[in-house]
């Protein structure tokens, strides 16, 4: 008969997830994701199937937790300048509040595993590239209602759009000032005239 797993999987995950964001992959020990999940080691691998295992799955929940929302909004709500501007301020919001401590797992996996795990590498492209679709999209429409976003195809403004929301990431994580982030929203902002 197989075992009960007797430990909060959803919450363990959380956990990890919290410690991946901050340490990175290669800077957690799976000693440290014993002591943040409170999980033994043999229950984390018997879930999760390794370190990797569970790293992949903190991805996964990452981008329910943050693209997915954005990409709800996106499906829901007529893009405008002013919806743009509320998206980027609210994200910069996001990194003052997480700080030098909470690194965003989408940019820390593009540049940390990318080239060495072909799983996390599918995980991070189809994010981004889920993202990019439905902001090139959105653009559209937004441009053939006649909103005032730039006449540049919609996909290249999707592609800067998805640059500038990864680098606020990179250098709020460098520079959590408010005042100069929102200067790099204010700069794009100009761009889409």
């Amino acid at each position: 008969m197989a075992r009960v797993r007797e430990f909060d999987t959803e919450a363990a995950l959380e956990a990890a997830m919290s410690v991946f964001r901050h340490k990175g992959y290669e800077g957690t020990s799976v000693q440290d994701l014993v002591d943040a999940t409170e999980v033994g080691r043999g229950s984390l691998y018997a879930a999760f199937g390794s370190k990797e295992g569970l790293y992949r799955a903190a991805l996964d929940r990452y981008r329910e937790r943050y693209a997915s929302p954005l990409v709800d909004l996106l499906r829901s709500s007529a893009l405008t300048r002013e919806l743009i501007h509320e998206i980027l301020a609210d994200l910069v919001e996001t990194i003052l509040r997480d700080g030098r401590e909470q690194n965003c797992l989408i940019v820390s996996a593009a540049t940390e595993r990318l080239c060495h795990d072909s799983e996390v590498a599918t995980r991070v492209r189809a994010t981004t590239s889920q993202l990019e679709d439905e902001l090139t999209e959105a653009i559209a429409a937004a441009q053939s209602r006649g909103e005032p976003l730039g006449a540049r195809d919609p996909r290249d403004l999707a592609r800067f759009l998805m640059t500038l929301i990864h680098g606020l990431r990179v250098m709020g994580g460098i520079n959590p000032d408010r005042r100069y982030l929102m200067s790099v929203v204010e700069a794009a902002l100009g761009c889409l005239a």
